[in-house]
Parts: C-alpha cells; structure tokens; sequence
C-alpha cells in the first residue's frame, strides 16, 4: 500500500470573499496531456513557456457550429475574423473548413490574400480602411462593410476612378438592450443614420449594396440581444425592397458569442453561465424567419465568430520560476507565463491546472509573472496545490486574442505549436531571438561606439 506524503497541519485565514451558493470547487484534475501529446514532452522539446493549439478542436468547433446554424436556416456562411488569432496555420485551418475571411485591416487582407482567399471571400470591416487598402479591395472585388461617412465618400471616388461598381454594405449599431451600447462604430439605426447611408448608396452609380452588418459587443452572454439585434436589420433589408425594390444578398451578425472563460467579478464559472452556440443559433434565425422576408428571398446569413471557435483550443504551458509569502501571510507563486503574452489574465479568471499529479491540500495562491512590473498577475486568487520550483502549469482556453494582442516586453515571445488531427505536433510559429530584434532597429553613426 503506498504511503500517503505528510503535509503538517495548518491553520489559515479564508481569503476566497464570498462563495457563491453552489459552493466553490478549489482543484482541477491534472492536465498531462494535450490531444494525447504529454505536457512534460511539449515543454522539454519546444521551451517554456509556450502556446499549444489543438487542431481536433477547432475543427470540432467549427462543424458544431455550421450544424447550429444549418439544421434551423437555409443558407449560412461563416468568416474566419482574422483579429481573433491570425496564425497563417489557424487561418488555413477555418478557411479548409469553408469559412471566408474577415479582416479589419490592411495587414490582415494582404495576410487573407497570402493565405490564398480569393478577393470575393473577404470581408472588409473596421473604421481605418485607406485609400491604399479601398482600392486593393475594390480591384479585387471584396466585400467593404462602410463604417462612416468620410469612407463612403472615399469609395465612392476610388471606385469612379478605377470604373468599377464596389460591392459594400453599412455596419449598424443598434440599441439591443445591453449596456453600454457599442456606438462607436457604423451608423446608428434608431437616430436615422442608418437609412441616411443606404439612401446615398442606393443613389449612388458606382456602389452596390450587397448586405447589412452588425456587432453588437464582445463576450455577449445574451442571445436576446442577437434576436433584437437581427429583427432590426431584417426591417432595414425590408424596408430597401420596398422602397428600392433591390434585394439585400446577406445580413452579417458579426461575432461577440462568448467562450467558456470566466470574466473577471463574475459570480460563477463561464463554463456555468456562458451559452451555448445553439442558443445564439435559435435566437438569430428565428428572428430571420419570423421576419417580413419573402420565403424564398431569405438572404444569406454570415457569422464572423472568433473567440467562441478557437478559445479552448488554445493552451498555455509554462513553470514555476519560485514561490514566496507575501506581507500579509499570502502564498505567491511566480510563473515564467506574464502579462505580456497573456493579455486576456487582465479580463479572465483563466482556469490553471498543474501538468502533474498533485496532493489534495490546497492553499489559495497569486499568481505572478516573471515581469518587473506590479500589475503582472496572472491570477489575483487562485486555489492551487503547493507548486515547486520547475513544476509545469497548464493555463486553458488562451486561443482567442493573446497571439495578436501579446507584445515583446522584458521577455521575448515564445514558440507556438499546433497538434494536428493524428496527434503529431508542429511549430507553427518560431518563438523570438534577440536577432528578430537587431534586424529592424538602425543605430546612428555617432551612437556606435563608447566607452564606459
């Protein structure tokens, strides 16, 4: 019979605030294994920290969705959001999935146009489109999604210079219920923008109006929100056909749908109260089909889902640098994971398991970073095992945003590896030298030399 290891007793103060009332759950089972690659064999082979993507569940997640959607409207389209996790290995894995690309810059359209899609198969959204980037997109047919008057003013000169019709549609922002209201972008359907658009494209000769977006927030956790969201630009798709007698191809319902993350303050888990993709499924097509539109003149329906496609696809493996107590008696353990490739730690409670067995006694722990820098917490609070020096962590659901928003500071940023469907592992992305940074930067003649 093996032996139990001896932990001594200990009394401390609780420091976990309020529970919530279906208690607290203080430990996870180890995470060893990644699609059937061991934790401790991914760390020895590629350093740590680093990212680890699994293709299986992206794919998973992607098929699950396109059934949502499919088996309650006729006609949907999904677009990869580039903004999401813009890995070219990423990418290509949506695109071989059918989905378009949606873009919101000029880097991330030349970065669709290398991955391979065709001009037709992007979407173009966002407020800093400029003349350079309208015109690469109107030569090659893309789909320009108008965010402001000044841009529809500059399509409309690119496009009667170049002697082509642009295809566009408007972005609308809308009141949906939830606050604060995102308004900053698009033209505002209850104030009459909106139609003050479409009214400028319908006379114009040099545009057509091809679709209606919206995106209403990010990390909805109401598909109400969709429904309302979805009813108001079936009225204005309408309301063209009526008055223009021209049909609106496609209505854009952008992205927003959470993941199972938990946001900061929240009173349970995410994976507790976060909804299902089939509830956002059920509240946009329903509003679609119980609209005004003719039943064999539904349009086509495009979901630019990111972050509930890829987040849990995505890993964090790293080490335990030291541990120490701080001044009012709490327990710190310091990572070699910071802030600077974690970006979402400042809105997440991300859940962090150990990579290796653990005994059942606990102690409630901050989690730090290796940076100089106060605010480098990964987790305020955190129940954890006793974690030693060298021990491996595994930090879920990091797939969404953290690649694109990570930036080069104290330390450099690690290598990515993606698990393909058959288990085997690839560098998808080289981590960091010093050399990617001499490359780019220039010393002045007179700052060559010195002398200390």
């Amino acid at each position: 019979m093996d032996k139990f290891r001896y932990e001594r007793p200990l009394i401390k103060k609780l420091e976990s605030s309020m529970p919530n009332k279906f208690g607290m759950r203080t430990e996870y089972a180890p995470k060893t294994h990644i699609d059937g690659v061991a934790v401790a064999d991914l760390i020895s082979k590629y350093g740590s920290p680093v990212f680890v993507l699994s293709e299986k569940t992206i794919r998973s997640n992607v098929r699950k969705a396109r059934k949502a959607f499919e088996t309650r409207y006729p006609k949907v389209q999904f677009a990869w959001s580039y903004k999401t996790n813009y890995m070219d290995a990423v990418c290509r894995t949506f695109h071989q999935e059918g989905s378009w690309a949606e873009v919101v810059s000029g880097f991330e359209y030349d970065k669709a146009i290398h991955n391979g899609v065709e001009g037709s198969k992007i979407i173009f959204n966002g407020p800093d489109k400029s003349d350079d980037d309208l015109h690469k997109a109107i030569s090659n047919n893309s789909i320009i999604h108008i965010d402001h008057f000044d841009e529809f003013y500059a399509i409309k000169e690119i496009a009667t210079n170049l002697n082509i019709t642009a295809k566009v549609a408007i972005r609308v922002n809308m009141d949906t219920g939830i606050y604060p209201m995102w308004d900053r972008f698009g033209f505002n359907f209850e104030n009459g923008q909106a139609w003050d658009a479409l009214n400028k494209i319908m006379r114009s000769d040099v545009m057509e109006l091809v679709g209606l977006h919206t995106h209403i927030g990010t990390f909805m956790l109401s598909p109400n929100a969709y429904s309302v969201a979805a009813y108001k630009l079936a009225e204005l798709a309408i309301g063209v056909r009526e008055k223009y007698n021209h049909e609106v191809n496609y209505i854009d319902m952008g992205g927003g749908f959470a993941s199972n993350n938990t946001l900061k303050g929240g009173y349970l888990p995410g994976v507790d109260i976060s909804p299902s993709i089939n509830e956002f499924a059920e509240a946009i097509t329903s509003a679609l089909i119980n609209s005004n539109f003719r039943p064999d003149k539904l349009p086509l329906l495009i979901l630019e889902t990111g972050r509930a496609l890829v987040d849990d696809a995505g890993f964090l493996l790293g080490s335990v640098l030291s541990n120490k107590r701080l001044s009012d008696g709490r327990r710190s353990t310091i990572l070699d994971i910071g802030v600077n490739i974690l970006f979402t730690s400042f809105w997440y409670d991300h859940k962090i398991t150990p990579a290796q067995p653990f005994t059942q006694y606990t102690e409630e722990t901050v989690l730090y970073g290796p940076l100089c820098m106060n605010i480098d917490v990964i987790r305020e609070q955190i129940s954890l095992p006793l974690l030693n020096k060298g021990d491996h962590v595994v930090i879920h659901n990091v797939g969404a945003y953290n690649m694109t928003q990570w930036m080069q500071f104290i330390t450099l940023r690690p290598k990515i590896v993606m698990i393909d469907i058959d288990g085997k592992p690839h560098v998808i992305r080289e981590g960091e030298s010093l050399q990617n940074l001499l490359d780019v930067e220039k010393v002045p003649e007179h700052l060559e030399k010195f002398e200390l």
